[in-house]
C-alpha cells in the first residue's frame, strides 16, 4: 500500500463522493492557540467518511462479484455507506449489524435498501455471521476498515483537505478500526512536506493506543464509550500502516469527547457524531503539547440519534 493507491481511489470516486467543506472556527483557533482546519466529513453522502471507501471497493467488484452482491458487518456508518454504494450500481447489499447499533444508523441502513441481519454485540458475533451468510449466499465480503480498498478510500478525504487548507503540520483522525487513520497516514505521504498524523482514540476503547505503544495488535478488547463507531478492533492491515507512517495516538475522556461535539455543535453550527468529537477533543484540551501549528481535523461523521432530544424538547411544550 503506497500514496499512489489513494490517488488512484480518487481518480475513481470523485464523480460520486461529495467534495466536502473545509471550515475553520476563530475561537477554536484561540482556544487551543493554533490554526485549525476541519474536514467535514459529516457533510458527506451517507454522513461519513466511510462512502468514500465504500465506494472504491463497490466500483471494483467483477461483472460476476456484482451478480452475486456484497456483505458486510457493521454498527452503522460503514452499513449505510456501504448500502447506498451498492444501490447506486445496482448490487444487491446484505448488512450484519449488532443489536445495539444506533436506531438511526439502522434505519438508514435499511432506507438504502440493504437486507439487514440482525447478531449479538460482539466482533466474534458479527463475523460468525457475516461467513454464514456468504456461504449461504456467494456475497463477496466488503470489510468496515480491514481492507485495501476500504483504506484507500477513506484516504481520500485527507487528499481534499491537503489541497485546500495547504501544507499542515499535523492531521488528526479518530481510530477504531482504522481505516480512516491508515488512509489518512497514506495520503499525508503524497504532501511534499508531509504532516505528522494522529489518531485519537476514547479512553475506554484504547486497543489501538495500546497496539500502538506495545507494537503488538490487540485482537480482543471490551469497549466502553459513547463513540460507537469507535468501538471496533483495529485491523490487521490498517495496524501496519499505522505502526509505519502514523506518528502517535492519543487518548481523550468520555467528557472531553460530549464537551467537544458540544462545542462544535454551538461554535461551528454543525452536527457532528461522538467518534467524530474524539479527533476535536485533543486540539480543545490541550493533549497535543503544541501552539502556533496548522492543524487538520477530520470530522469523521454526523449520524446522531436526536429523538431523545427532541422528546425533550416536545415535553417543554406539554
Amino acid at each position: 500500500m503506497t500514496s499512489e493507491v489513494v490517488r488512484d481511489a480518487y481518480e475513481r470516486i470523485r464523480g460520486l463522493v461529495h467534495r466536502t467543506p473545509v471550515m475553520t472556527s476563530a475561537t477554536l483557533d484561540r482556544e487551543s492557540g493554533n490554526r485549525v482546519f476541519l474536514k467535514c466529513e459529516n457533510m458527506q453522502r451517507g454522513g461519513a467518511f466511510k462512502f468514500r471507501g465504500a465506494c472504491n471497493a463497490i466500483l471494483q467488484l467483477t461483472p460476476d462479484e456484482q451478480k452475486r452482491g456484497v456483505v458486510t458487518h457493521s454498527s452503522g456508518n460503514h452499513a449505510q455507506a456501504l448500502a447506498l454504494a451498492a444501490s447506486l450500481q445496482r448490487v444487491k447489499c446484505r448488512v450484519v449489524m449488532p443489536t445495539n447499533a444506533p436506531e438511526v444508523k439502522r434505519q438508514a441502513t435499511r432506507g438504502y435498501g440493504a437486507v439487514m441481519i440482525p447478531c449479538e454485540p460482539t466482533l466474534e458475533a458479527r463475523l460468525a455471521t457475516a461467513e454464514r451468510v456468504i456461504a449461504e449466499t456467494g456475497a463477496v465480503m466488503i470489510p468496515p476498515y480491514d481492507d485495501d480498498r476500504i483504506i484507500a478510500g477513506a484516504g481520500t478525504a485527507a487528499l481534499e483537505l491537503l489541497e485546500e487548507a495547504g501544507d499542515l503540520d499535523v492531521i488528526l483522525t479518530p481510530v477504531g478500526g482504522g481505516g480512516l487513520l491508515s488512509g489518512t497516514a497514506l495520503a499525508a505521504q503524497t504532501a511534499t512536506h508531509p504532516p505528522r498524523v494522529i489518531g485519537c482514540e476514547p479512553a475506554g476503547a484504547d486497543d489501538a493506543y495500546r497496539s500502538f505503544k506495545s507494537g503488538v495488535r490487540v485482537e480482543h478488547s471490551t469497549p466502553h464509550t459513547i463513540a460507537d463507531g469507535l468501538r471496533t478492533t483495529l485491523g490487521e492491515r490498517n495496524f501496519e500502516i499505522i505502526r509505519n507512517h502514523v506518528a502517535d495516538i492519543v487518548l481523550v475522556s468520555e467528557e472531553e469527547i460530549i464537551e467537544a461535539m458540544r462545542f462544535v455543535w454551538e461554535r461551528v453550527k454543525i452536527v457532528i457524531e461522538p467518534s467524530a468529537a474524539v479527533a476535536v477533543a485533543p486540539v480543545l484540551f490541550h493533549r497535543l503539547d503544541m501552539s502556533r501549528q496548522r492543524i487538520g481535523v477530520i470530522l469523521s461523521g454526523g449520524n446522531v440519534d436526536l429523538s431523545e432530544f427532541f422528546a425533550l424538547l416536545r415535553a417543554k411544550i406539554k
